[in-house]
């Protein structure tokens, strides 16, 4: 018989106090190679909706294909996949709802189609399992198994624009203790493969190590896994590594946004990139967050640049109204019925001219003061005397140019394209 190429998606095993998806089927992926299985390609890492209502931590599924002989091999294989799901997901986590999916066949634009939707919108299991079905995969539920609408993603998401990612992982014993690597190295990695790698450094903030108790040791992302290689031999590390895994990702291409000609089709939940003019000067809330509205002919919708995203909230600070902006995010809860824009980067397309008046200036080179109401002015030195209307017109040099202004690698969601990736 032919070979059958065998479709693997894993997710939701992880929690928010602990464990990753990628670690469990980066052992899985060493487990069946030991027992003599090909996987073919790299695996793959799929970020899925970051305003999902129910998500572990970073909403990252899981995928990967192998090459083989017999339906005998298939139920080795699930075997294998099953066990160690079972045995390493969080499963006592209220929130973790593994979910597995067996698939072989095409890849169809229906499937494709999917795959989009659960970066870009909310779908639910029922959505989920009736594809599945519909495509006759085969697929187990964990508890109520909401992994399932993942796990499909990981397998079927078109990746037109892609980036790589390796990642180290910790024994176990470490877990939940500081991570011990040598931030020198880090910036001697980053100096010597940037831009060919990205988001490694914030200035002292070490980008590539996780502040959770998971598996990961560290994170490098980049354009191309050829260059990974070289980054981890210049990363030292003074703990013990106990594997690595290359994945293949969806990372930081701005998968997620969808652009979108007026404010008023804007939904909850969902990501865009919209077109506007600012309609008030940003302002402080409690917390830090700067607020502004942005506005077009259909309506307006509130904006924030929050808190953790330190510097950035300078650029918005410098906007003023009838600035016209291009902004990326998405929208959250916020405070009003339409919720909040959540800004991961914005284009300053074109700069409002802000401009003051002053009193006129004497020919002695004294400002002059009002005379009073319908009296013109006054020079306080010789006297000299003007009438109403002569007030002077002064254009105030801004702080800010037109362009892109995007939140630090500390505060930049997964799958926000960066700046250098333009």
């Amino acid at each position: 018989m032919n070979n059958i190429l065998l479709y693997i998606g894993i997710d939701d095993t992880d929690s928010s106090s602990g464990m990753c998806t990628t670690y469990i089927t980066c052992v899985i992926i060493s487990k069946l190679k030991d027992c003599g299985f090909n996987i073919t390609g790299f695996p793959r890492l799929i970020r899925l909706n970051p305003f999902a209502r129910f998500k572990t931590r970073g909403n990252g599924a899981t995928s990967f294909k192998l090459e083989l002989k017999s339906n005998k091999e298939v139920d080795e294989v699930k075997k294998i996949v099953l066990e160690n799901v079972q045995q390493l997901s969080v499963l006592k986590d209220e929130r973790t709802n593994p979910g597995v999916v067996f698939y072989h066949g095409e890849i169809t634009p229906e499937l494709q189609e999917f795959g989009l939707e659960t970066i870009r919108n909310i779908v639910t299991i029922e959505d989920a399992e009736n594809l599945l079905n519909s495509v006759g995969a085969d697929f187990y539920k964990f508890k109520n198994g909401r992994g399932i609408i993942g796990a499909l993603a990981a397998i079927c998401c078109p990746l037109n624009d892609k980036t790589y990612e390796l990642l180290a992982y910790r024994i176990p014993e470490n877990y939940g203790t500081p991570r011990q690597i040598n931030h020198k190295s880090i910036v001697k990695m980053n100096n010597n493969t940037y831009p060919d790698t990205f988001d490694n450094l914030d200035g002292r903030y070490i980008a590539i190590e996780p502040h959770t108790p998971c598996p990961v040791l560290y994170g490098i992302r980049s354009e191309n896994p050829e260059i990974l290689n070289q980054a981890k031999a210049t990363v030292k590390v003074l703990e013990p590594v106990e594997r690595f895994c290359i994945y293949l990702t969806n990372q930081h291409t701005d998968m997620h946004l969808q652009k979108v000609e007026k404010i008023s089709d804007m939904e909850k939940f969902k990501c865009y990139i919209v077109e506007g003019i600012v309609r008030n000067r940003p302002y402080v809330i409690e917390g830090g967050h700067l607020i502004f509205t942005l506005e077009d002919k259909s309506g307006q919708i509130e904006c924030a640049a929050y808190e953790p995203t330190k510097q950035f909230r300078e650029f918005v600070r410098e906007l003023e109204p009838e600035d016209t902006l291009r902004v990326y995010g998405g929208i959250g809860e916020g405070v009003t019925t339409k919720g909040t824009l959540n800004i991961e980067k914005f284009e300053l397309l074109k700069l409002a001219d802000v401009v003051i008046t002053k009193n006129p200036m004497c020919d002695c080179g004294k400002r002059m003061k009002s005379a009073g109401t319908g009296k013109g002015y006054k020079c306080p030195k010789c006297g000299e005397k003007l009438g109403e209307g002569k007030k002077e017109t002064i254009k105030i040099q801004r702080n800010i140019k037109e362009g892109f202004y995007e939140t630090p690698p500390s505060a930049r969601r997964h799958l926000s394209k960066p700046i250098i990736r333009n």
